[in-house]
């Protein structure tokens, strides 16, 4: 993003990305606690930009999937979900939440997800297209993603020990790799993913459009 800071402190609508996504955690009935993965030597920073609804604050990995492990360890014992959510999309909703949770009780889990709209095309390293797959059946993953607790556990010890942690993108592809059963529910409204400087303006459009008066 070229700003000099983690992106979860990056000043959005005036506040951290983060803040967003704590907003719609806080505003769900169905979270019980919050722990934040922090990037290494801003975890003060980041807990003081998020305030009181935070329960504690981690040091974070060299990788996303190491950084959700970490995470996943500082659960409270007693918790039976997981829910798993990126700083970078601060369009999360409550309605979203609690559709996610619900899919996730009756599977082992389940992942927010729009299909896709543009046509796939397989490139070569040289940029020529080589294929081009049917869009059909092929959805966008996207988070919040919820698992039972002891399903994602074992996702996770499978993966490190097969040394492929490191290579997963998200918390559902590991939990496949297991045999786990990972339900999708659609994305009705715009869940985008901060990604470059230009997401920064079309989310604080979208946040101003969606929460009147919560840009500020």
């Amino acid at each position: 993003m070229g700003t000099g800071m983690p992106k979860a402190l990056m000043p959005v609508g005036g506040r951290a990305l983060a803040a967003w996504c704590l907003d719609a955690l806080a505003g769900s009935d169905r979270i019980g606690s919050v722990v934040v993965v922090a990037p290494g030597g801003h975890e003060a920073e980041l807990a003081h930009a998020l305030g009181l609804e935070v329960d504690k604050v981690v040091t974070g990995g060299s990788s996303r999937a190491e950084s959700v492990g970490r995470g996943l360890s500082a659960v409270e014992p007693d918790t039976d979900l997981v829910l798993v959510h990126d700083a970078a999309r601060p369009l999360i909703r409550p309605e979203l939440i609690t559709a996610v949770i619900a899919a996730a009780v009756a599977a082992d889990g389940a992942i927010a997800a729009a299909p896709l709209a543009d046509t796939p095309k397989r490139v070569s390293d040289e940029l020529i297209i080589t294929a081009t797959p049917s869009r059909a059946g092929l959805w966008l993953a996207q988070t919040p993603q919820v698992f039972w607790r002891a399903v994602l556990e074992r996702a996770f010890d499978r993966a490190q020990a097969e040394e492929r942690l490191d290579a997963a993108t998200d918390c559902a592809s590991m939990v496949e790799a297991n045999g786990g059963r990972v339900v999708v529910v659609p994305s009705l409204w715009p869940n985008l993913k901060v990604t470059t400087p230009s997401d920064v303006r079309i989310a604080e459009l979208l946040l101003a459009d969606t929460a009147p008066g919560r840009v500020r």
